[in-house]
């Protein structure tokens, strides 16, 4: 892949670090969590952070989806480093020099805002089987502001020089001015702009600020339970999955050059994606339950997978093949983490 390919992939989001342990019912139970869910920390959950930490075996990963997606989007690529840009803010700790030492080590250019009100978001992923249910603390990751960062010269360069935009539907908690600023650029300039409805809140609770940015989504991600959730909100009176991928398809959208993709996957089912006035089912890879180590992180690898062939204007076969092999590899490991190198042709 040619040099001039750095920064072709530009992604935005909550840099967390994820604390991992495989945990009890009891302990779900305690803090009234789902074993299979996605949600912000409340007041409930503060202690929760602090006993996780003394009662269970945790590793720390450097975490949050977007930065997965494009760190497993680089790794796919292997060379050029550098290939995907990644934007957030963090704090100035040990949790933040962390982020910034991982991003590093995954050859991403991560260009974080610091600073010093709140210390770096984590994220604590509560594993049982293979269920993960994952509770965001997002403290800095909250305090991204356009004016202090996107706008600044330097960093909106990168954004012009990337072909292809990734945000997860959780950064529009944080900033919507930035994801409409970028979103914008990439609908004026024919590129591609990429949003993933990221969980059912996002749906329900922020459906507004989704709504805002839906006319410039080129490819909208989701997953079978945020893609009911979608459906429910926006009234449109179908369970299947299939014709939820035709509706989101068909929404308004503002750059007319390119139609609206709709890719939406199902854990073990095979992952739905529209094609013209089809929609096309792809089996995933068939993988023994014993070799699976825990989930977390298998839609964000699979959005990696799929962007890291989108960006090389593969086919979006290709990407959905790609896609698959990074979530396959990603379950067998710890946390969002990967081997050395990826065995794709």
């Amino acid at each position: 892949m040619p040099a001039h390919f750095q920064n072709a992939l530009f992604g935005m989001g909550n840099p967390l670090l994820d604390i991992c342990a495989v945990v009890d019912k009891d302990f779900l139970d305690k803090y009234g969590l789902k074993t299979n869910d996605q949600i912000l920390a409340e007041e409930k959950h503060k202690e929760m952070f602090e006993e996780i930490v003394k009662k269970f075996k945790v590793e720390y990963h450097a975490g949050g989806a977007t930065q997965n997606s494009v760190k497993v989007a680089q790794w796919m690529i292997q060379e050029p480093h550098k290939v995907a840009t990644f934007f957030g803010c963090i704090g100035k700790d040990k949790f933040g020099k962390i982020l910034k030492e991982k991003a590093e080590e995954a050859h991403v250019e991560a260009h974080y805002y610091e600073q010093t009100e709140e210390p770096t978001g984590t994220c604590a992923a509560c594993i049982t089987g293979d269920n993960r249910s994952l509770v965001a603390n997002l403290a800095a990751a909250n305090c991204y502001k356009k004016e202090k960062h996107l706008d600044l010269e330097e960093n909106w360069k990168l954004v012009e020089k990337a072909q292809v935009y990734y945000i997860a539907g959780f950064f529009l908690t944080v900033s919507l001015e930035s994801i409409l600023k970028v979103a914008k650029h990439a609908s004026e300039n024919n590129k591609i702009f990429c949003l993933n409805l990221s969980a059912p809140f996002i749906c329900e609770f922020f459906k507004e600020a989704l709504m805002k940015v839906m006319p410039y989504v080129d490819i909208l991600f989701g997953n079978e339970t945020e893609a009911a959730t979608f459906a429910q909100e926006r009234g449109f009176e179908t369970e299947d999955i299939e014709e939820i991928a035709k509706k989101a398809q068909s929404l308004p959208k503002e750059n007319k050059k390119r139609q609206r993709i709709v890719v939406f996957t199902q854990g073990k089912e095979g992952t739905v994606m529209t094609k013209g006035d089809k929609v096309e089912t792809f089996p995933v890879l068939k993988i023994d339950q014993s070799e699976i180590v825990d989930t977390t992180g298998a839609g964000d690898a699979f959005v990696g997978g799929f962007l890291s062939q989108l960006v090389q204007d593969k086919t979006f076969e290709q990407c959905i093949r790609a896609g698959h092999y990074a979530a396959n590899v990603i379950i067998r490991h710890a946390g969002c983490t990967f081997p050395e190198k990826p065995d794709f042709h």
